[in-house]
């Protein structure tokens, strides 16, 4: 049956951004959704976050879309050109390609628990829109470098 338990999925709260980037995202636990049933074309995530943890770094993808429906709480979506507040019942998108670095904010002191789907693409890279940071996803996951090339770990 494909009714997923979402209580019984695990949540991944660790990082796979560089060590000195990794503490933005600490409170934040990321329960794949989309894995648990096999979709391949997109990914569903079921996302909690707690009071002062981010998302992610502002970034942007070049090839994958991405969107975001706030289920319950408050958080704040910073991009290139503000911040907007986002309720309980709000949603955001942004189209692949188009660079404007963003990410979701708990800035309250309650949890925030948001829902993200995203194209998946074979391949990709994302653009760090406040730190000197490009993701590259292929075959073999995901590594970061600085945007010279130069690999962080």
């Amino acid at each position: 049956m494909p009714k997923i338990d979402i209580a019984a999925v695990e949540a991944r709260t660790s990082s796979a951004y560089p060590d000195e980037f990794s503490h933005v995202t600490e409170g934040r636990a990321k329960r794949k959704l989309g894995d648990v049933v096999g979709l391949t074309q997109f990914g569903v995530n079921l996302t909690t976050l707690a009071p002062g943890a981010a998302s992610a770094l502002r970034h942007w993808h070049e090839q994958e879309d991405e969107f975001v429906y706030v289920v319950s709480g408050e958080v704040v979506l910073a991009e290139d050109d503000g911040e907007t507040v986002l309720k309980a019942g709000d949603a955001a998108g942004f189209k692949a390609g188009v660079p404007n670095g963003h990410c979701l904010i708990n800035r309250t002191d309650r949890d925030a628990v948001i829902l993200e789907v995203g194209t998946r693409s074979l391949s990709e890279r994302a653009q760090y829109a406040d730190v000197d940071m490009t993701a590259h996803k292929d075959e073999a996951g995901y590594r970061f470098t600085r945007k010279s090339g130069e690999p962080y770990r």
